[in-house]
Parts: C-alpha cells; sequence; structure tokens
C-alpha cells in the first residue's frame, strides 16, 4: 500500500504538472467521452491502457465477470453509468470488454465455492446464458477452452442484454450507437473484435476494417407514412 500511495505523490508533482493544460481544459469545457468501456474488475485489465487514452477519453465501468444485467433486472450502477452516458454525455460507441483468465468466468463454468459468496453467485447469474450456450453449442473443450469460450460468449451475452436498456435501443434504432465486443487477450497481448457480420471474434489489427458488433444504422421496424392531419 506504501508503494500506491507513493504514486499519489508522483502524480500530484509529475504527472498532472505536465498535462495541467488538459486537465484545465477538461474543467473548463466539462467532459466528452468518446466511448463508454464496460470491462472485468480485474487488476491486470486497464482500459485507459488497452486503449492508450487520456483523461477525459474514456466513461469506465468495471464489475467483475464486465457484467450489464438487462433492463429492470437489477437496476443499479451499471444501469445507472450507461444512462447518464448514454443521455447526458452524448456517448456513440460502447464497448463490453471481457479478458482471458477472468476469475468470474471460471466461477461460471465451475461455481464450486460459490456457496459461501451468495451475493457473487447472484450477480455471475447474468452470465448463466454464456454457459448454456458454450455447454450445449461446444464439444470437446478442455478446462481451459471451456472458461476462454465461456469469456467469449459471455461478451456478446452481454451486448444482447445492453441492447434491452431503453437509451441504448433509442440510440440504436436512431442510427446514433454502435456496440462493441472485445476481449483483451493478456497472454498474447492482443485485443480480439467481435465481427458482427461473421459472429466471431476476430484479432484487432492495425491497416484491417475494425470489427464491430452492431454498427450505427438506422433500425426501425416499422415502415410507413404517418397519416397527414386533417384540416
Amino acid at each position: 500500500m506504501n508503494e500506491l500511495i507513493g504514486r499519489v505523490f508522483s502524480f500530484e508533482t509529475t504527472t498532472f504538472p505536465t498535462q495541467s493544460d488538459l486537465f484545465g481544459k477538461l474543467i473548463r469545457d466539462g467532459q466528452s467521452p468518446k466511448a463508454l468501456m464496460i470491462s472485468c474488475a480485474d487488476s491486470r485489465i486497464v482500459p485507459e491502457q488497452v486503449l492508450q487514452a487520456n483523461p477525459g477519453d474514456l466513461f469506465v465501468c468495471r464489475n467483475a465477470g464486465n457484467i450489464v444485467p438487462p433492463y429492470g433486472e437489477m437496476l443499479g450502477g451499471v444501469s445507472a453509468t450507461v444512462e447518464y452516458a448514454v443521455m447526458a454525455l452524448g456517448v456513440r460507441d460502447i464497448i463490453v470488454c471481457g479478458h482471458s483468465d477472468c476469475g468470474a468466468m471460471k466461477a461460471v463454468a465451475n461455481p464450486t465455492g460459490l456457496a459461501a459468496m451468495p451475493n457473487v453467485a447472484s450477480w455471475l447469474k447474468h452470465s448463466a446464458a454464456a454457459e448454456s450456450v458454450v455447454t450445449s453449442g461446444y464439444q470437446d473443450l478442455t478446462a481451459h477452452e471451456r472458461v476462454h469460450a465461456i469469456a467469449l460468449e459471455n461478451v456478446v451475452a452481454q451486448i444482447a442484454h445492453l441492447r434491452t436498456h431503453p437509451s441504448v435501443a433509442a440510440g440504436i434504432a436512431r442510427g446514433d450507437i454502435s456496440l462493441h465486443g472485445w476481449l483483451v487477450d493478456i497472454h498474447a497481448g492482443q485485443v480480439l473484435g467481435l465481427d458482427g457480420r461473421s459472429g466471431r471474434f476476430v484479432p484487432m489489427r492495425e491497416g484491417n476494417e475494425l470489427p464491430v458488433a452492431h454498427p450505427a444504422r438506422q433500425r426501425l421496424a416499422a415502415d410507413f407514412a404517418l397519416p397527414e392531419a386533417a384540416e
């Protein structure tokens, strides 16, 4: 802990002075983050580091398992963060980011031991769909491969949950919001992105088209003209 406290002093004496103009602009003009990133709370994953982001670039929500509960099922910090990011800050890109070797996904794969952690067990029920997809759709996986597959399918499941949030659904319908699904492979040091066209995760490479789970395009179910008002 003393080492961490020492870094606070370094922030005050070294980091802040070199970025004082940026912080001053953020105070003067307010924040306008480029994206909302919903990531795991795992200490090995630092969203700002992955994106090489500066202060003001990212609006971040972190929790065990990078989970987004379906709207109305568990109103709380995640739901409020999503709503605020979209409606107050005008965020147009939302990233759900999982990672390899995720402890939460290991618990989803093998819940032995969760009896002593009832809150964790309840929270991880929001990843049940991912476990079900892997159990029924994948065959002959090793234990390591099974956890990795659940981590990938969990990103897909949480994006589906995200679309149940009214602010996100409305933004998608207007064509204002893109949804992204990422997985940070901390073994290989690379980021995989969900390609919505193929449904697969592919490595994100400079010079290649960015894989997007749900690109921004207007989507309205009804296709009809409103009746003209009577004179």
